[in-house]
């Protein structure tokens, strides 16, 4: 006796139709015989999926907030908080790398970098980390620009935040509601004067738990470039990136680089 069931299928099984598994299995193409590529490749598409998910879930947080749907962005923010948490997890097989074994494949992807990933620019537009220059890696595929240029003409996620404080009676300066969303998101002084309030009133308050789930993922968001750093710098040092990037000195500006600012300096204030 069994207690697998007996069940025939023309053609692909239902978990196939739904999932595709044996197309992500297909997308596997290592270039080298090395032992670790295929970590290396599995890790990163890995991350892929984790960051198309962030994409979705805070459009939807941003989204629902430009409504006035308080709970809906709060539903879509501990849903990406979660999946940034196992974002974060996606460095564990390649964050012990030598020099020795990264250069045991590294040369097979030539050109190709991170610093090219679409998703992950989606991710950073979202936060507030505006760049028209970086649409120009993409201009040579029409749909990934166009995407990214819709992205960053859009309010960002802080914005519709910010703009949800202030129809609430917080005092988001005006130059900053109005500001052009395409330019990369600067700390402003009545901003962290808003925040401080939130934080200084009852802390039952539905603003203070908005604050602490988007100060998690902020959190979060700077474990992932440190971790990035951290695993960049242990398999090949100061050396120049791939893709022409400058590698480890970029990271490390990116490191440095705050999520939600006002967030972090208001705390001084309380």
């Amino acid at each position: 006796m069994t207690d697998i069931p007996d069940l025939r299928f023309e053609g692909k099984t239902p978990y196939e139709e739904y999932v595709h598994a044996s197309v992500l299995a297909s997308l596997q193409q290592p270039l080298t015989n090395d032992p670790n590529e295929m970590s290396f490749l599995v890790t990163t598409q890995v991350m892929e999926l984790w960051l198309r998910l962030l994409v979705h879930e805070w459009r939807a947080a941003r989204d629902a907030l430009a409504k006035d749907d308080h709970e809906a962005a709060m539903d879509a923010l501990r849903r990406s908080l979660s999946a940034h948490q196992a974002l974060n997890d996606s460095w564990r097989p390649l964050a012990k790398l030598t020099p020795a074994q990264f250069n045991g494949f590294r040369a097979a992807f030539g050109h190709a970098s991170g610093f090219q990933s679409a998703q992950y620019r989606q991710m950073e537009f979202l936060l507030g980390e505006k760049s028209r220059s970086m649409v120009q890696p993409h201009r040579g595929h029409t749909a990934v620009r166009e995407a990214l240029e819709e992205t960053l003409a859009e309010p960002s996620l802080y914005d519709e935040v910010l703009r949800y404080l202030h129809r609430r009676g917080l005092p988001v300066p005006e130059h900053v509601l109005e500001r052009d969303v395409t330019e990369a998101y600067t700390p402003d002084p009545g901003v962290e004067e808003a925040w401080r309030r939130i934080y200084a009133g009852p802390q039952h308050d539905p603003l203070v738990a908005l604050a602490e789930l988007l100060t998690d993922i902020a959190e979060s968001v700077l474990r992932w470039r440190s971790d990035h750093l951290l695993a960049t710098r242990r398999a090949m040092g100061a050396k120049s990136g791939s893709g022409g990037s400058p590698g480890v000195a970029w990271l490390e500006k990116r490191a440095a680089r705050s999520v939600f600012p006002e967030l972090w300096t208001a705390r001084s204030h309380v």
